[in-house]
């Protein structure tokens, strides 16, 4: 599983980046390269929590966090942003809510969201629904 997140990641963050977008004036560090699941640093939510692998601020907007749902909820309605965004599910089963359509989906299954969609995920499952959120927010 940790080699998957790390893939995950690694992909993500090497498909979109080029010097000409990383931030001029800072430099990393290897332990600022390596983020290790920290229950002390979770944000606990109405519905569950989340955890910020990398967050905007990290890089030039590019984020990674897991969600985690608990059974029959979801983080949010339906909504759109001009970002896309990126699902990988880890755990348990979600609804995808994609411009009107559904579809249940278990472990191990990408979902993309293009800039501007109506979008939503929540956990169809009995459950936790651990997932991956990966975006890029405009700096």
């Amino acid at each position: 599983m940790l080699k998957i997140l790390s893939l995950l990641a690694c992909l993500f963050f090497a498909t979109t980046t080029s010097a000409q977008h990383m931030p001029q004036d800072k430099t990393y560090t290897f332990d600022d390269c390596v983020t290790t699941y920290d229950t002390e640093a979770i944000q606990k939510t109405q519905v569950g929590h989340q955890f910020w692998f990398a967050d905007k601020d990290f890089t030039d907007g590019r984020t990674i966090k897991m969600s985690v749902v608990d059974p029959g909820k979801s983080t949010h309605a339906p909504h759109q942003h001009p970002q896309d965004e990126f699902f990988f599910v880890l755990e348990g089963t979600a609804e995808f809510y994609l411009d009107g359509k559904t579809v249940e989906v278990g472990p191990y299954t990408s979902l993309y969201c293009p800039s501007n969609s109506m979008h939503g995920i929540s956990n169809a499952g009995d459950t936790e629904l651990k997932y991956l959120v990966m975006q890029k927010y405009e700096q």
